[in-house]
């Protein structure tokens, strides 16, 4: 098959000066787009990097393609960038691996994530949207419960989530959700913080989506509290262990498949996605957010982690996510033969 893959490499992109300095986190390495390219080409594929931007929009005219394996992340501060390439796709009708344009535009905005999964019976922490420093000085703080986490409502791969992003007071929340609307030019997402066990769900699948694995992080240091910050997934080797399956009971893990599952199925989400919970300590998964459009970097990737504990290697998971989106085409390689 005639397999494009469209990407956005952090190398070719320069971040806004004076911006913050994870502006560049999620978008990708050349050891992904590598990694990747082989998976398809030892499987007797025929890969054209497209790149993204522009270029992708030179390249993708340039070549009859049957299907293009997508990982672009988009371009600009926009809520909606993630759907960038699936809308240019769909206009020129090439299937594509993932989800359509409005799952993604959806999952990037947390909290409309947060209210579509809450109305599905979903269970999601308490929170507050703020738009602007007007609307934050107005917000009476005092019921809201502590301690809060704060972050950037539309970002992906932990941008603006520090290890200090939790607030003990009204005043640290004013604080730093002023901080964050400047420094991420959007609104801010403010949580309850729910203590517990950090969890991301890796999900393959259409009409019967099925869970990959349920992964628990685990610091290697103890401390009052732990979250997965950015600064925790630059540094990962050293600060935290991976457990696959997650040594959790199972009516917890069978709580967390349920409310992953409800949670692919009402966001329309395809072909694979990864989904993140805090579990209480009662048992009880929280929502926080999904990945429809996962890292599949072959070394520092949830997902690819994930299946490399269960035995699934990187070249396998290419092919698992490609073979799903051709069955949902219902695309084979004997009818793409010109």
């Amino acid at each position: 098959m005639q397999i494009g893959l469209s990407y956005d490499l952090k190398q070719a992109l320069n971040p806004v000066s004076g911006g913050p300095d994870d502006a560049l986190e999620e978008y990708d390495s050349p050891e992904t787009v590598e990694a990747i390219t082989n998976a398809l080409t030892q499987a007797g594929h025929t890969v054209y990097r497209l790149g993204g931007g522009k270029e992708f929009l030179r390249r993708v005219q340039e070549q009859k393609l049957d299907l293009v394996f997508n990982i672009a992340e988009g371009l600009g501060n926009y809520r909606s960038r993630e759907a960038q390439i699936p809308g240019i796709l769909e206009m020129l009708d090439i299937p594509y691996t993932g989800s359509d344009p409005q799952t993604l535009a959806i999952c990037l905005d947390k909290p409309l994530t947060k209210k579509l999964v809450a109305d599905a019976g979903i269970k999601t922490a308490r929170w507050q949207l703020v738009t602007s420093c007007e609307e934050l000085s107005a917000i009476d703080w005092s019921g809201f419960p502590l301690p809060a986490f704060l972050k950037p409502a539309c970002e992906g791969s932990s941008k603006g989530v520090r290890f200090a992003s939790r607030a003990g007071s009204a005043k640290e929340i004013v604080s730093m959700a002023a901080e964050l609307l400047t420094a991420y030019e959007q609104p801010v997402l403010i949580e309850e913080f729910i203590s517990g066990e950090e969890i991301t769900v890796g999900v393959t699948g259409n009409i019967q989506p099925k869970v990959l694995g349920i992964m628990r992080v685990v610091p290697k240091t103890k401390t009052d509290y732990f979250v997965y910050s950015v600064e925790v997934k630059r540094n990962w080797r050293q600060m935290v262990e991976y457990e696959v399956p997650a040594a959790l009971p199972a009516e917890t893990l069978s709580r967390i498949e349920k409310a992953t599952l409800d949670a692919y199925k009402v966001l329309g989400c395809r072909d694979l996605c990864r989904m993140d919970f805090r579990v209480s300590p009662d048992g009880i998964p929280y929502f926080l957010e999904v990945n429809p459009l996962p890292g599949l970097n072959p070394v520092s990737g949830d997902l690819p982690i994930m299946a490399s504990k269960l035995g699934i290697s990187h070249a396998e998971l290419v092919l698992k996510i490609l073979d799903t989106a051709l069955t949902r085409h219902s695309l084979t390689a004997a009818n793409c033969l010109p």
